[in-house]
């Protein structure tokens, strides 16, 4: 079957799906799946937009309301997982997963289905020290800390995907797995961005939980995006019970862009006989059963069951017993539901509300799953712990300023540093660069995700309205051969050669400014000088000052 891999969307649908089918067209292929690697920006209307870490002077409706709203239809199953821009309002009313429009999926906080047979995993956010620790406990309307916060990724759903014991085809991060840049060509990376050399020379760039993963699940292929470059790697893990060791395909690309590395197509051996629709996982399902009670919306830190004397249990891997369990809860029935319905008013262009507050509410999608699996809805949770203990919600100006932080409590990852105020993280690179890359430019500049200490007001306990009604269903898609990726660079020093580390080309296509059908071009090797992102910022009045 052939994948689509897509880096950061942040809201470009229309200009992806018309790379696809210009590729679809010229190599007379079809693909069958697209994979969208975060900051996919799954933006309903105006007040969505507030809900996003996004200065207020950047924020614009892209093109996801038209599939919201059922005016466009994906014409390609999408798969998806959060980053850091998204809007976290939206995705909050899908802790599990769920369709956010016809066609288009998202897998949750952490989650695993499966496609013609390819079990395809995925788990949404960045990596924060300060927050690792905590529950979910952010709830709109965000503060200027939670705004940032809420799209941290937590241990309870690391933990989760590390009782999988069975074999993952394909996973998904935002960010990368600390240490992945080791494995492909690293002097070519540090080429075309300069300013991330000290931390991969000190093996301090990137995710260590993904890395943990990444060594606990060893699945055949991983994408990433957020670091806005192409770069592949091919990471032989070590032999475990004396089985030959695993290959990892590791593939990390750029936003979608003019001229940039924003797709790339692969081929996946899919299996023969396998359902042609998205379908649920037993061992996934199995698993969030088994650790349901373990959530707790709380900012407190919270540490994993261990086998250390303290626990009763600390193994939540599935038995065989409680993947039938599951199996008969769905009724024999594996195939996920195409039970989409919208839960908030679309955006109308007619009809603009600049003004208009963060909606909420709770999805039906989510009440079915846990009606049917037996467990816990953790956004009413937060809901209800937003309630008791009350938030202020963030003004646009606060949005937009820098925030400060420090760390109460040192993380479990020794060689962390990631919440270190004085220190500059470029795996979480700033907003204002998202916009105004230069060649040759570092960016020079604070952390945009650091914790700022705002003031919380009581509120009144919220009670979330119900769910608007269910809507028509739709339908999935189609076929695959193995990516071709290079040897691991065998150090900093040596300088392996371009060609050496170069990914085997599929025809990425690449925008030029003021186009309406992608082209195609070979990528050749420097940070190209760019415009702003979106086409409708493009012609906007420039701004003189960086925000840092």
């Amino acid at each position: 079957m052939k994948v689509a891999v897509e880096g950061c969307c942040h809201g470009e649908l229309d200009k992806i799906y018309e790379s696809i089918s210009y590729l679809e067209n010229k190599e007379d292929v079809k693909v069958d799946l697209l994979l969208c690697c975060g900051d996919f920006q799954a933006v309903r209307n105006e007040g969505d937009m507030k809900c996003m870490a996004v200065p207020a002077k950047y924020r614009h409706m892209q093109t996801f309301y038209k599939y919201y709203s059922r005016e466009k239809k994906a014409p390609v199953l999408t798969i998806f997982i959060g980053g850091n821009h998204e809007a976290s309002n939206h995705l909050q009313e899908l802790p599990y997963g769920g369709w956010v429009a016809p066609n288009i999926y998202y897998l949750g906080y952490a989650g695993v289905v499966r496609f013609k047979g390819v079990r395809i995993g995925g788990l949404s956010g960045i990596f924060k020290s300060y927050d690792y620790k905590k529950g979910h406990f952010e709830f709109p309307p965000y503060n200027p800390e939670t705004l940032r916060s809420v799209y941290h990724i937590r241990n309870i759903d690391v933990f989760k995907l590390k009782q999988i014991k069975m074999p993952i085809d394909i996973f998904m991060t935002h960010d990368w797995p600390r240490g992945i840049y080791h494995y492909g060509n690293t002097n070519q990376l540090l080429r075309q961005k300069k300013f991330l050399r000290q931390e991969v020379e000190s093996s301090t760039l990137g995710s260590p939980a993904a890395a943990e993963l990444l060594d606990h699940l060893q699945p055949t292929y991983w994408f990433s995006a957020h670091l806005h470059v192409k770069f592949a790697a091919l990471m032989q893990h070590e032999a475990k019970n004396n089985a030959a060791p695993k290959i990892t395909k590791f593939l990390s690309l750029d936003k979608c862009l003019p001229h940039r590395d924003f797709l790339q197509i692969v081929e996946v051996a899919d299996r023969p006989g396998s359902s042609e629709h998205l379908e649920y996982d037993p061992e996934w399902l199995a698993i969030l059963k088994a650790t349901d009670n373990l959530q707790k919306p709380s900012c407190n830190f919270w540490n994993p069951p261990q086998d250390n004397g303290l626990h009763t249990r600390w193994d939540f891997s599935a038995s065989e017993e409680a993947m039938m369990k599951v199996v008969s809860d769905l009724s024999g029935d594996l195939c996920i539901p195409e039970n989409f319905s919208l839960t908030v008013p679309a955006y109308d262009p007619s009809r603009p509300q600049p003004n208009a507050h963060p909606a909420y509410s709770t999805n039906p999608q989510t009440t079915e799953l846990c009606a049917t699996l037996s467990l816990t809805d953790i956004y009413i949770l937060s809901g209800q712990a937003y309630g008791e203990e009350g938030a202020t919600g963030a003004t646009e100006e606060e949005e937009d300023e820098d925030s400060t932080g420090s760390v109460d409590e040192p993380s479990e990852y020794p060689t962390d540093t990631s919440g270190l105020s004085s220190s500059y993280n470029p795996d979480e690179i700033t907003i204002e660069d998202e916009w105004e890359e230069v060649e040759d430019e570092g960016v020079g500049s604070q952390d945009s995700d650091r914790d700022s200490s705002p003031q919380r007001e009581t509120a009144n306990r919220l009670i979330l309205p119900p769910p608007c009604t269910a809507p028509e269903s739709e339908a999935p898609l189609r076929s695959l051969r193995p990516l071709s990726l290079p040897p691991p660079s065998a150090s900093l020093s040596q300088g392996s050669s371009e060609e050496e580390g170069s990914f085997t080309s599929a025809r990425v296509p690449k925008r030029n400014s003021g186009e309406t059908t992608p082209g195609i071009a070979s990528h050749t090797g420097g940070t190209p000088q760019i415009k702003r992102r979106n086409q409708s910022i493009y012609t906007a009045v420039e701004d003189e000052e960086s925000e840092g």
